[in-house]
C-alpha cells in the first residue's frame, strides 16, 4: 500500500498559522489528502518570514508545507469570504489554529459551515480549547510548555525554568489533530455526520505526560528535575567520559548485570543499595558517582562500542548534523532534496511513518504564497457549473 493513497480524495481545507496546524495538515497532505491552504494575500503565514531563508522563501516555512497548494483571500472581504465558504462547502475537512471566536466572527464557525456541509470534520486547534476559563487566552509554545508543567520537569536539579528546544506542545497538538481528523472521517464516510474536534495544546501536552500526571496521582507529589535522569529507573541517563558524555539505558536487572561486566564491577550486582530497579534509582546519584568515576577513564566511543557489543542501549550525544547523516537515517530514506519554489534545492525530512517498508516521497514541492490560486479557483467554477446542470 502507498501511504500517499491511504486519504487519497479527501479535500483539507487549512487556515492556519505557523506550527500546529500546518504541521496537520502536511500530515495530511503526506497521506495523500488534497490540502488547499488559505493565507492572506499580505503576508501569508507568518511562518513564510522566519529564517533561514534561501534565495527568498524561508526552509521552516518548506519544512510544514510540502504537498500543499496555496490559495491567497482576504477573509475580511466579502467575496473573498464567499469563495472561502464555497471551498469549504465542498471539503472534507477544514483545520483552523486561531484563538476561539475568530471563525465565527469571519462567518467561518462550525455551526455555520456544518449548515452547508454536515459531513464537514472542522478541526479548531487552539491554546486551551474552545471552551472554558482559558479558552481566550492566545498560547505560544513556550508559555504552554511552562503552564503544562513541562518545564517543572525539564532541566538540572535546583536550575531555572527551561524550555524543551523541539517545540513540542505545538508538534503534539498537530499530531493529536491528525489523528482525531483520521478518525472521525471513518465515521463521516459511514453515516454523512461530520464532527468539530476541540484539540487544545494545554490538552495535548498533558496527554504525553502520562507517566507524569500518574505519578503525581499515585503519590500526591510532584515529580521534580532530574536533568537526564529517571525517576524510576537507574542507570538510565546521560554519563561523563573522557571526552564528554553519552547516553545509556539499562532498564532492567539483566541489563544491569550486563553493565557490570562491562565496567569490570560484577560486586555492583550484589551491592544491596542496586539490587533491583527501585532501589537504584533511589540511590542513583552514588551509583552514577561510582560509574562515571570509571567512565572518565575512556572516551565516548569506546564505552559505546563495549556497551554495544553486551546489548546495552546507549547513544551518543548527536548534534542534528551527527544524526540527519546517521546511516540509519539514509537506511530510511528519510532525508530528501526539496525544491523551493525560486528553484533552490534544498533537503527536508519526510514521515518517518513508512508503509510496507516504503518512505512516502514529496507530491508537491511547497507552495509560492498565492501560486495555485487560478487552479483552485476554476476547480471551484467547474464545481458550480456541474452543480447547476444537475439541478436543472
Amino acid at each position: 500500500m502507498n501511504q500517499e493513497s491511504t486519504l487519497k480524495g479527501v479535500r483539507v481545507i487549512e487556515i492556519c498559522n505557523v506550527a500546529a496546524g500546518p504541521f496537520c495538515g502536511m500530515l495530511l497532505a503526506d497521506m495523500g489528502a488534497d490540502v488547499v491552504k488559505i493565507e492572506s494575500p499580505d503576508t501569508g503565514d507568518t511562518l513564510r518570514s522566519w529564517s533561514p531563508i534561501t534565495d527568498g522563501y524561508s526552509e521552516n516555512f518548506a519544512s510544514l508545507n510540502r504537498n500543499k497548494r496555496s490559495v491567497t483571500l482576504n477573509l475580511k472581504d466579502e467575496n473573498d469570504r464567499q469563495l472561502a465558504v464555497e471551498l469549504i462547502s465542498q471539503a472534507d475537512v477544514l483545520i483552523e489554529n486561531n484563538r476561539p471566536g475568530v471563525m465565527n466572527r469571519l462567518g467561518l464557525g462550525y455551526s455555520a459551515m456544518r449548515a452547508l456541509n454536515p459531513r464537514l470534520v472542522y478541526c479548531s486547534i487552539s491554546a486551551y480549547g474552545q471552551s472554558g476559563p482559558r479558552s481566550q487566552e492566545g498560547g505560544f509554545d513556550l508559555t504552554l510548555q511552562a503552564m503544562s508543567g513541562l518545564m517543572s520537569v525539564t532541566g538540572e536539579p535546583g536550575g531555572a525554568p527551561v524550555k524543551c528546544g523541539v517545540p513540542v506542545c505545538d508538534f503534539t497538538a498537530g499530531l493529536y489533530a491528525a489523528f482525531s481528523v483520521s478518525t472521525a472521517l471513518r465515521k463521516a464516510e459511514a453515516d454523512g455526520e461530520g464532527t468539530h474536534i476541540d484539540v487544545s495544546m494545554l490538552g495535548a501536552t498533558l496527554g504525553i505526560a502520562a507517566l507524569q500526571t500518574s505519578q503525581f496521582f499515585g503519590t500526591g507529589e510532584d515529580p521534580v528535575k532530574l536533568g537526564s535522569a529517571h525517576p524510576r529507573n537507574a542507570p538510565y541517563q546521560v554519563f561523563r567520559c573522557k571526552d564528554g558524555y553519552f547516553g545509556m539505558a539499562a532498564g532492567n536487572n539483566s541489563l544491569w548485570k550486563a553493565v557490570c561486566a562491562v565496567v569490570g564491577r560484577e560486586d555492583l550486582f550484589q551491592n544491596e543499595s542496586f539490587v533491583n530497579t527501585t532501589d537504584r534509582a533511589a540511590n542513583q546519584d552514588a551509583l552514577r558517582d561510582i560509574l562515571e568515576d570509571i567512565f572518565i577513564s575512556h572516551d565516548a566511543e569506546t564505552w559505546l562500542a563495549r556497551f554495544r557489543a553486551a546489548g546495552v542501549p546507549c547513544a551518543p550525544i548527536n548534534n542534528y548534523s551527527d544524526v540527519l547523516a546517521d546511516p540509519q537515517v539514509d537506511h530510511m530514506e528519510w532525508v530528501q532534496p526539496l525544491e523551493l519554489p525560486n528553484g533552490a534545492v534544498t533537503r527536508t525530512f519526510l514521515s518517518p511513518v513508512r508503509f510496507d517498508s516504503r518512505t512516502a516521497g514529496i507530491l508537491r514541492r511547497p507552495p509560492e504564497l498565492g501560486e495555485h490560486n487560478q487552479e483552485v479557483l476554476s476547480e471551484l467554477q467547474k464545481a458550480r457549473t456541474t452543480e447547476r446542470v444537475d439541478n436543472e
